[in-house]
C-alpha cells in the first residue's frame, strides 16, 4: 500500500503494510505524536486510526506557549 504524507513543505509517498496506524508512520518519521495534529483526507483523526491505500496524511505541528 502507498500513502502520501505532507509535513510542512515536504510531501512524500510512503509504502506501508496493511493495517499500519498513523502512530506507526509518525514513529517511522521520528515525529512525536504529542507534538502534532494529523489530518487524513482533510479530516482530523486520532493516531490509532489505520491507514488504507491512497490516503493523504497531513501532519501539522502544534505550537505550545503562553
Amino acid at each position: 500500500m502507498e500513502v502520501t504524507v505532507i509535513f510542512g513543505k515536504n510531501e512524500e509517498n510512503r509504502v506501508i503494510q496493511e493495517k499500519t496506524t498513523i502512530k506507526e508512520v509518525l514513529d517511522a518519521m521520528d515525529i512525536s505524536s504529542e507534538t502534532v495534529v494529523v489530518k487524513r483526507n482533510n479530516e482530523i483523526v486520532i493516531e490509532e486510526e489505520s491507514l488504507v491505500d491512497g490516503d493523504v496524511i497531513e501532519v501539522i505541528r502544534v505550537i505550545y506557549g503562553g
